[in-house]
């Protein structure tokens, strides 16, 4: 009879186990109109209240400190899109991250982008 503390039941290269509804918190979905896969988002002005985040979104929060897309965070977190889109739905809502659609006044307009674009295509 084989000694069962020998036998391997598991793959080491799998990492830790954890169930999505931990991961969320048991929420299966808020309000994440507006996170499709190819939203764009960055790190909000001046993230505060970092204490209380999930390893998952203190993760978020480092993929974005350059744009990146919702696919892309689901994918480097090798979560399905609708976990990732929940934990960023909450990163939004306490303004530690914007999309691109909430882009502040600092930044050029989608007008003078064009212009720009024209004005090179020109050359």
């Amino acid at each position: 009879m084989p000694d069962l503390a020998d036998e391997v039941w598991y793959d080491a290269d799998a990492g830790p186990v954890v169930r999505l509804y931990a991961v969320t918190r048991g929420r299966v979905a808020m309000n994440t109109d507006g996170l499709d896969l190819a939203t764009v988002v960055t790190v909000g002005p001046a993230p505060t209240g970092l204490e209380d985040l999930s390893p998952e979104q203190s993760e978020i929060l480092r993929l974005c400190a350059h744009p990146v897309s919702v696919a892309e965070v689901a994918v480097h977190l090798g979560l399905p899109v609708s976990t990732a889109r929940v934990l960023l739905a909450d990163l939004q809502a306490n303004g530690l991250v914007v999309t691109g659609a909430e882009r502040s006044a600092d930044e050029p307009s989608e007008q003078l982008l064009g212009k720009v674009l024209s004005g090179l295509w020109e050359l």
